[in-house]
């Protein structure tokens, strides 16, 4: 009834303007969007970083390949994102711009969490100024600068460092499995079983091993696996 009330008072029309109780209404709408997109996990692993990525099931005329969402951002981080697709893809070519960047200005890698936070920033302008839209997608990076580390970008520009996390539809009932079956010191093979299992638990007769991608980032190596490789 409150949200009504706010819509019909003109509350959400900006992201630039706060409800009275303190909301940006648009960014609520973006990240409902987030809920829209496809399900990912990332887990932690004893000396890697897992990611497994549900693609859903697709026209059969699309070719498989090009609706991978896992993506290369430098030759040690990875991303993952859930929401607009179009969105994730500007911001996923600003990161590697970013990486790119600070390789040439100071002949080393970029930390993970500098291209996070430099993400997470452009995200927050987008609340903050208007004649614009927020960014409506989650990202999930892996990265490994000396250890595997996993962040999560929000609609808000805020960014978190997990152990193992989940992002895109269903991603409440997914986390509450991850809390309890999550485990430290996992192989990669451990976690992308886990995952895959904690799908199969929340999907039901809709799981199917095909419809999933996954990207393994361990030191200096990134490794990619789809549909029946994973069996």
């Amino acid at each position: 009834m409150e949200d009504i009330q706010h819509q019909q008072m003109g509350y959400d029309r900006a992201a630039t303007m706060f409800a009275p109780d303190g909301h940006i209404l648009q960014v609520e709408y973006a990240e409902k969007t987030i809920r829209l997109g496809s399900a990912s996990i990332g887990i932690v692993c004893d000396n890697a970083v897992v990611i497994v990525s549900d693609r859903r099931k697709r026209d059969s005329l699309v070719v498989e390949e090009s609706a991978n969402k896992i993506n290369e951002i430098d030759d040690h981080i990875i991303c993952v994102s859930a929401g607009i697709s179009s969105d994730a893809r500007v911001l996923i070519d600003k990161a590697r711009v970013l990486a790119q960047q600070h390789r040439i200005t100071y002949d080393s890698e970029p930390s993970t969490e500098s291209i996070v936070r430099d993400i997470a920033d452009v995200k927050q302008q987008f609340t903050q100024y208007g004649g614009a839209r927020p960014f409506g997608v989650s990202m999930m990076f892996a990265g490994f600068n000396g250890e595997p580390v996993l962040y999560t970008t929000d609609i808000t520009g805020n960014y978190l460092r997990y152990k193992a996390n989940a992002i895109g539809e269903n991603d409440d009932a997914i986390k509450k499995l991850l809390r309890e079956k999550y485990k430290e010191e996992m192989t990669s093979s451990e976690g992308i079983k886990l995952a895959l299992e904690i799908f199969k638990e929340v999907q039901g007769d809709d799981f199917s091993v095909d419809r999933f991608d996954v990207g393994i980032l361990s030191k200096g190596k990134i490794e990619k696996l789809s549909g029946k490789e994973l069996e």
